[in-house]
């Protein structure tokens, strides 16, 4: 999950101001090959502020990155990521990976 938010020193949120409106992005991998991250939520305002507190309950890792939040927020959800935010996905996912302390299992399901 990437977001945009206006506040600051919220864990997992930017101080960054991106207008006015919080944004928040929520991506999902598959490893499988041939697949990239996916769009599974997306909103501004109340609705980034859902997607949050959700994130958040869930246990969910939450990145900072205003930039990448607001590429993201014009893909559709249930979309890929444009080969644009390739880079930037793979230091999210790479941010998350460090976090839970383990890479995910590359192994294909048999």
């Amino acid at each position: 999950m990437t977001s945009a938010d206006s506040r600051s020193g919220v864990p997992g949120q930017t101080g960054d101001r991106l207008g006015d409106r919080a944004i928040a992005i929520a991506l999902s991998y598959d490893l499988l090959p041939d697949n990239a991250p996916k769009v599974v939520a997306s909103g501004s305002g109340a609705l980034a502020e859902t997607i949050l507190a959700l994130a958040f309950e869930a246990g969910v890792n939450v990145r900072q990155d205003a930039d990448l939040a607001e590429l993201l927020s014009v893909v559709e959800v249930g979309d890929e990521i444009p080969v644009e935010a390739f880079h930037a996905v793979a230091e999210v996912l790479n941010y998350v990976y460090q976090l839970n302390g383990r890479l995910p299992d590359l192994e294909e399901p048999r």
